[in-house]
């Protein structure tokens, strides 16, 4: 799927795909400067705090360094029936933002189409998943403390500006949950400068870095998103291989604490056997490409047609649909379904499930098929969704026009 937002981080980071992920820190500019206006504004930001119950974690509000309580900026809604919901306080807010804070929004594909639709496309580019965090800073507000992710980011300035430090890591690969503790930040200073709109960074896992705009107009402000690519380890790769294990009878049975000593050497040496057996099939590469195809459907509501037919769908899958064609069959794997269609299908299958909205007349036309049934029977499975007015247009201005065949 081509999206203006994968090709301009390609594009400003020097990259021709997303192969250098985790490689070393890079920074450079995108040269749309209306792409980030499109991807999210500090209004559209507010706006959706405002008409939604955020609270914490998902949404956050920092002060002078210091997280606040809930209670500080989230009032409870009380309907007249007595139930309560958690809803911004937005006269306070106002008095935050004033003053200067940070305003975070975690997971904000979760709840805007265009970054969810941003996320989908970097997802297809990188096969990683990717979830988009997003900062809203004011006034001369402090930043988060020197710290390191245990998952790449790019992070994509989209308006004011904010002063960042970023160093290199200090302990080579570090994880969420690691054998040792890596708590001492380095000292080599990748970069230090200010991001200003349209500019983009790489930040490696485990890279230290923070952010700040302490030194900057106490009446500024800026909002930046960080889209975080959780890559796979090679402790992944062998959790994947116990769970198969559970297939195999010999690694069920209860080891031999209580037997003696060559009756257990005899089970260490049969399940070490075994082991290496399972370890020759089930490799890092069959691991990756299952991985992709049993992710499990994001979610949709899927109407059956209940207000009027269904005219417009797309892909909603995590990962780009792998389409086999056999004979007189096409196999389609994704969100860990198989299904079995007849080859004379195949272009339409191709489109309905290209990541661009479509419509089912064009496909007709374009195929010679009624794709109805075909597009039904994708989305009861989690596969494509009904292309709404407000999925619609996140995609529109960030796809290339030739490649939407929707009638929206």
């Amino acid at each position: 799927m081509e999206h203006l937002l994968v090709q301009s981080i390609e594009k400003a980071l020097g990259w021709d795909s997303a192969a250098p992920l985790g490689r070393g820190f890079a920074r450079g500019s995108v040269d749309d400067p209306e792409l980030c206006e499109r991807m999210l504004t500090p209004q559209g930001l507010l706006d959706i705090a405002m008409r939604r119950s955020l609270s914490p974690p998902q949404f956050r509000c920092f002060q002078k360094g210091d997280e606040l309580r809930p209670n500080q900026f989230l009032t409870p809604t009380v309907s007249r029936r007595g139930q309560s919901l958690p809803m911004a306080n937005m006269d306070t807010l106002s008095h935050l933002m004033q003053a200067g804070c940070t305003l975070v929004v975690d997971g904000m594909d979760t709840f805007d189409p265009t970054m969810e639709v941003a996320c989908r496309a970097l997802q297809w580019w990188s096969h990683e998943l990717v979830q988009v965090n997003t900062y809203l800073t004011t006034a001369d507000a402090a930043g988060f403390g020197l710290h390191w992710d245990d998952h790449d980011v790019v992070v994509v300035q989209l308006a004011g500006e904010k002063s960042w430090e970023v160093r290199g890591a200090s302990r080579e690969a570090p994880m969420y949950r690691d054998a040792s503790p890596n708590s001492e930040p380095s000292e080599d200073i990748e970069w230090a400068g200010t991001m200003q709109p349209g500019d983009v960074m790489h930040i490696p896992r485990g890279y230290w870095h923070t952010a700040t705009r302490t030194d900057k107009d106490d009446n500024g402000y800026s909002l930046h998103a960080t889209f975080g690519f959780v890559k796979r380890t090679g402790v992944d790769w062998a959790a994947w291989l116990a769970d198969r294990m559970r297939t195999d009878l010999l690694f069920r049975i209860d080891l031999d604490r209580f037997g003696a000593k060559d009756d257990q050497e005899v089970q260490h040496n049969v399940l070490y056997a075994e082991l290496l057996r399972h370890t020759e099939s089930l490799t890092i590469p069959s691991y990756l490409s299952a991985r992709e195809r049993e992710q499990p459907p994001v979610r949709y509501v899927h109407t059956g047609g209940l207000f009027g037919p269904v005219t417009d769908v797309v892909c909603v899958t995590p990962f780009p649909p792998h389409i086999q064609v056999r004979g007189d069959e096409v196999t389609v794997l994704a969100v860990g379904k198989r299904l079995r269609l007849a080859r004379r299908a195949e272009d339409a299958v191709r489109l309905l499930l290209s990541g661009y909205p479509v419509s089912l007349e064009r496909v007709a036309g374009l195929t010679g098929i009624d794709p109805t049934p075909l597009a039904e029977t994708f989305m009861r499975e989690g596969l494509c969704a009904e292309l709404t007015e407000a999925l619609h247009s996140a995609f529109t201005g960030l796809v290339p026009a030739t490649h939407c065949l929707s009638t929206h």
